[in-house]
């Protein structure tokens, strides 16, 4: 396949846009050799060549043609049932030809470190690893970019799943398409574009962001003083560093933390694949905006909405992982941690990760408070994690009959001086696994929570504390390193939960 010529343009961000320099028409690099194309949706393919050149694509017997405008082309290839391998050809003045192509079931991972996180450094990697030969899983990392503006391509190719190259690819996008393959028994492609440490907003458009006015004042008009002032930190860490070095003596103070500007990756890292057609995304993010949860609760609908447009396709299934247990203070016990209810800022956000699917259609939570480590925030068991988002995909993105999560609540009711709790996705029914359930809190009219007794009766759970004679409300694993053993028999964890609409500590003083 003849490679075209590239040129450069470095940007103040420090990204580069790639600009041609002959008359080749040019693929972006999500279509290479073994990738997967999207079934049963129209897929677009798209790329470059000269104005007015004109250009056939050739799938499976069939021919779509179209001419060039402003350097740019697109076809439309008509929906394709799950299969291959095949060869897509691309002809214009010169013949382009991508091997070894499925059809299947194509999704975005996105995220932070959790996604991140390779499957060479997971639980149980050495058994894992081995086994990973799949032909039907097919997988794409995004190089990591951050880019003041939408960049039109990357540097990157389609490859087999095989232990070498799935040591290094992220573990939980892995359990999941394995999941996934095993279960449908279609191809699956999946394309892992995150970035450890990331905020949400970094995710976002730049015009989604503006269009919102409670964003344009908390994010985008402070971001140019937040920035000087990082600057001038780094200025004055690297002076300190240089006097002493001329001294022989070590810097013992770590440079400052980088700062992200919002949109970076968007730009970098999710713009450069769109339109490519898609089934949907699955997503592992939040520790970075946990001091900010009130906000995610309007930021990460937001965030989904800003693709799906982007993306054209609507309502594709946006499936989230709900934050881990983690103890930020690792000097406490379980029973320390147990000693009495607290205020979460993670609890917050996992609630605002779960308002999302009250509010959009086609978005899902993995809940996953079993996996916990409570002194790691990346926990390694990353297979239950991605098997749990296959489950969720099932669910909502093929609208299998199946019980894909676990007890989520529904409504309560107070009689005297108890409160019980109904729930919907019970499945089989509700247990408490390893002894009397733990997790439930409860408080009167002073709002002052307290541990309570809780059992679980028709398949509802009843909850009452003698030292609360008048309960209003009820909390469940609100806490950074929730202890809580409320599942459904189909062996799905509950969902961390109040019944309380009290003030939370993330939000807006003075709003």
């Amino acid at each position: 396949m003849k490679r075209t010529r590239w040129l450069s343009i470095v940007w103040l961000a420090g990204s580069s846009l790639a600009l041609r320099v002959d008359a080749d028409v040019k693929l972006p690099a999500v279509f290479s050799d073994h990738m997967v194309l999207q079934q049963g949706r129209s897929a677009p393919v798209w790329g470059w060549a000269d104005d007015g050149e004109s250009i056939t694509v050739e799938f499976r017997g069939q021919t779509v043609s179209t001419r060039c405008e402003g350097g740019k082309w697109k076809v439309m290839l008509p929906r394709l049932q799950a299969g291959g391998p095949d060869t897509l050809v691309v002809s214009g003045k010169n013949r382009l030809q991508i091997w070894d192509v499925l059809v299947g079931e194509v999704w975005i991972c996105s995220g932070q470190s959790n996604m991140e996180w390779p499957l060479q450094r997971s639980f149980e990697a050495s058994s894992a690893i081995p086994s990973a030969t799949n032909r039907l899983i097919r997988l794409l990392t995004v190089p990591k970019l951050k880019a003041d503006r939408p960049v039109p391509d990357i540097q990157s190719a389609w490859q087999v799943c095989d232990p070498t190259v799935v040591s290094n690819f992220s573990a939980v996008a892995f359990f999941f398409g394995r999941a996934l393959q095993e279960s449908r028994q279609v191809p699956v492609g999946l394309i892992h574009t995150s970035w450890g440490g990331s905020p949400a907003e970094v995710w976002m458009s730049r015009e989604a962001l503006a269009s919102n006015a409670d964003y344009q004042r908390d994010i985008l008009d402070p971001f140019p003083a937040q920035l000087e002032r990082f600057q001038a930190e780094v200025a004055r860490w690297e002076k300190e560093k240089a006097e002493l070095d001329k001294q022989g003596k070590p810097m013992t103070r770590a440079r400052p933390w980088n700062i992200w500007t919002p949109s970076e990756l968007y730009n970098g890292m999710i713009a450069p694949l769109i339109p490519f057609a898609i089934r949907g995304a699955i997503w592992y993010q939040g520790e970075s905006n946990a001091g900010r949860a009130w906000q995610y609760r309007t930021l990460f609908p937001d965030m989904i909405r800003n693709w799906r447009q982007d993306w054209g396709q609507g309502d594709f299934a946006f499936l989230a992982v709900q934050l881990a247990p983690w103890d930020r203070n690792k000097k406490r016990t379980i029973e320390q941690i147990a000693e009495s209810p607290v205020e979460s800022d993670w609890a917050e956000l996992r609630e605002a990760q779960d308002l999302a699917t009250r509010i959009l259609p086609k978005v899902g939570v993995a809940v996953i408070t079993d996996v916990g480590d409570k002194d790691d925030i990346h926990p390694t068991r990353k297979q239950p994690v991605g098997e749990r988002l296959a489950l969720a995909a099932r669910g909502i993105a093929h609208s299998e009959k199946i019980v894909w999560s676990g007890p989520v609540f529904q409504s309560m009711s107070i009689d005297g001086d108890r409160i019980t709790l109904s729930f919907r996705n019970i499945g089989k029914g509700l247990e408490a696994r390893g002894g009397p359930l733990t997790g439930f809190a409860i408080c009167g009219p002073d709002r002052k929570f307290v541990w309570a007794q809780a059992r679980i009766y028709n398949n509802r759970v009843i909850v009452r504390s003698p030292a609360v004679p008048q309960p209003v409300a009820v909390r469940y694993g609100w806490s950074d390193f929730p202890v809580v053993n409320l599942w459904n028999k189909d062996g799905l964890p509950a969902s961390p939960f109040r019944t309380d609409d009290f003030p939370l500590t993330t939000m807006p003083k003075n709003r």
